[in-house]
């Protein structure tokens, strides 16, 4: 049987995507992403837990990723999971890293949602990381392959 894997997550970016190029020329951006789940526990009362999800992604999708998106972005983000393992480099043995090396990207919520703020909080700055040279109107699909 051959195996499959296919992760799927929206939350918000929790630091500026970290946009770098490897020896043989190609782009890879690195973030991260918090999700957060409400859940009530057995005596009903409500808790919430985050969990932070490394993701990376390459080529002109990581170039995207790298050059739009920022700290507090929401995102919905799907893709494939990877492991890395590698040598401690104090000699404390192998370590290990599960990530989702990102096939698809999208903002989530609404341009005032995006800010690029440190705070998760509402505020009137109107900067957004939404880009500013997105067309406006209709769009022809006669080009896209599928």
């Amino acid at each position: 049987m051959r195996g499959f894997s296919k992760a799927i997550i929206a939350g918000n970016i929790t630091r500026d995507p970290e946009l770098r190029s490897t020896p043989n020329g190609a782009s890879v951006c690195s973030f991260s992403v918090a999700v957060n789940r409400v859940y009530r526990d057995s005596n009903g009362e409500q808790k919430e837990e985050v969990s932070f999800i490394d993701c990376s992604a390459w080529g002109k999708l990581g170039e995207m990723i790298g050059q739009y998106a920022k700290k507090g972005s929401g995102v919905l983000v799907s893709g494939r999971l990877s492991q890395r393992t590698w040598e401690d480099k104090n000699g404390g043995g192998k370590r290990s890293r599960v990530e989702i090396v990102v096939e698809d990207f999208n903002f989530t919520g609404s341009a005032r949602d995006n800010n690029s703020g440190a705070s998760s909080s509402r505020n009137d700055d109107t900067s957004s990381n939404i880009p500013d040279d997105i067309p406006e109107g209709e769009i022809d699909l006669s080009d896209v392959p599928f």
